[in-house]
């Protein structure tokens, strides 16, 4: 292997893990922060290093010591191995699927083409559906292995949950497929370069407006996120890891919050054209109204970067935003939702896309 591939891929592998497990970090202060706004509160804000507060961003830092330092209790009555590795089985598959997001677009470096993804598979979006679905085992491990009735009621409703909302998040981005034409997450940004009528983007939530709205609320409960946290409860203490504490508690916690990243990251690409900036090419801005900014080549690539990144935010803050708007939904309707409603929609959206597809050729 070229040196310069391999060092390229460790630097990308460290700056993509740095990155994400810093905005999961973040977001533990975030969400606080937002719900307080929204209830005119102060939030998080007593953590500090010499008297200095900064808005309460030392209390990631607090809690992390909090975590690590906390007693890591296992029941006794336990499934002592498999209750240790279900934390980690949650965990590992929700940071796996960042392999193949791309967060930015191909650089030169050294006369290399050196693309922004860690693996650069052309099958990405089948590689998210099947490390996506793993961290779901660990959520039903640690409810059987913890010997708990309740933790088991939670893990079973977990399960259900998964595979009622697997079916239609599935669908909800075939239409995409469809359209694209490809399972690779650089070809779908590619894909989506274009305008229409000479000035309208041609992005993915234009294309698949149905499929977009069907994949949030679908990513949401996948994330087991209010208003679908029916296997957390946490205002009932009946999740799934009621019986955690420590490391491991929080590394059920944190594994949510990188989910709440990749959903984002996810929608982005596929539905928000990804590094896609309007009317910027790799001179400058062109406008379809006339006019030329021109700019330096790395220039243009910051705001690639940029946009993406912009995207995630927005797409991070409209997920804590439904989380302390909508109330919990009652596990009847739960189920109603995902087979009687997303379901027969989503089935909709691929019969649309095909008849679409055929008609324009």
């Amino acid at each position: 292997m070229d040196m310069v591939i391999f060092i390229a891929s460790l630097v990308k592998m460290s700056i993509a893990v740095s990155v994400v497990m810093g905005l999961a970090t973040l977001l533990t202060w975030v969400e606080r922060k937002q719900s307080a706004v929204m209830q005119d509160r102060l939030g998080a804000n007593r953590a500090d290093i010499f008297g200095i507060r900064i808005i309460g961003l030392f209390q990631p830092i607090a809690d992390a010591i909090k975590m690590i330092t906390k007693e890591d209790f296992v029941p006794p009555f336990a499934n002592k191995w498999l209750h240790t590795l279900a934390p980690v089985i949650s965990f590992a598959p929700v940071l796996m699927v960042f392999a193949v997001i791309p967060f930015g677009p191909p650089i030169e470096v050294a006369g290399h083409t050196i693309t922004m993804q860690i693996a650069d598979i052309n099958i990405g979006l089948l590689y998210v559906f099947a490390f996506g679905g793993l961290a779901i085992y660990g959520a039903v491990i640690a409810g059987w292995s913890s010997n708990n009735k309740y933790t088991l009621i939670a893990a079973v409703r977990a399960s259900a949950q998964m595979i009622s909302y697997e079916v239609c998040l599935g669908l909800s981005l075939i239409g995409a497929i469809m359209i694209y034409g490809t399972l690779d997450m650089t070809t779908m940004i590619q894909q989506q370069s274009g305008y229409w009528f000479g000035w309208i983007p041609r992005w993915g939530l234009l294309m698949q407006p149905l499929g977009a709205l069907l994949f949030l609320p679908a990513a949401i409960a996948e994330n087991k996120r209010v208003p679908f946290d029916l296997p957390e409860c946490e205002s009932e203490i009946l999740g799934y890891f009621t019986e955690y504490s420590g490391l491991r508690s929080g590394m059920f916690m944190f594994a949510e919050f990188i989910e709440i990243v990749f959903v984002s990251a996810l929608f982005s690409v596929i539905f928000l054209g990804g590094w896609q900036v309007p009317y910027l090419t790799w001179e400058g801005f062109s406008f379809p109204w006339g006019g030329t900014i021109y700019l330096n080549i790395w220039l243009v690539k910051a705001l690639e970067f940029g946009s993406l990144f912009f995207k995630i935010a927005v797409m991070i803050y409209f997920c804590i935003l439904v989380r302390w708007t909508l109330p919990r939904f009652r596990y009847d309707q739960l189920m109603k939702l995902g087979w009687k409603y997303l379901l027969p929609l989503a089935i909709v959206n691929l019969l649309i896309t095909g008849i679409v597809l055929v008609v324009l050729g």
